[in-house]
């Protein structure tokens, strides 16, 4: 009886899914009438307004306090002076803090904002 070596076959490699290139999008046949309408929009002469930043509204609030303030007081003063008002955000003060802290942060003494005491803010002068 002789004994012979019996090797496994390796096992081919899976075939993998080649990315398939993305389809091209169908050609879009130009509407003349959209442009037109577009124009007529923007030169009626009215200009909407510009909504203002949280972050904007905070610095006009602080400019007119006569003490620093912590962000919920900002939040509340913004809302009764018709500034700003959440867009329905459950922690509007929680994103106010973090928008001031980092305009601090980035702009140092150029910042609209100083720190007084942990957790309020005064206008920087």
């Amino acid at each position: 009886m002789s004994k012979t070596k019996t090797t496994k076959k390796a096992a081919a490699p899976k075939a993998t899914k080649s990315a398939k290139a993305p389809k091209a999008a169908p050609a879009k046949k130009a509407d003349a009438t959209k442009p037109a309408a577009k124009k007529a929009k923007a030169t009626n002469g009215e200009a909407k307004a510009k909504k203002v930043s949280a972050i904007d509204a905070a610095a006009q609030v602080l400019a007119g306090a006569k003490e620093p303030m912590n962000a919920k007081q900002m939040i509340e003063a913004m809302a009764a002076k018709g500034l700003w008002t959440s867009p329905g955000g459950k922690t509007p003060h929680a994103t106010l803090y973090s928008a001031i802290l980092r305009e601090i942060n980035e702009k140092g003494k150029d910042a609209r904002f100083k720190k007084t005491e942990r957790g309020r803010f005064a206008a920087n002068a």
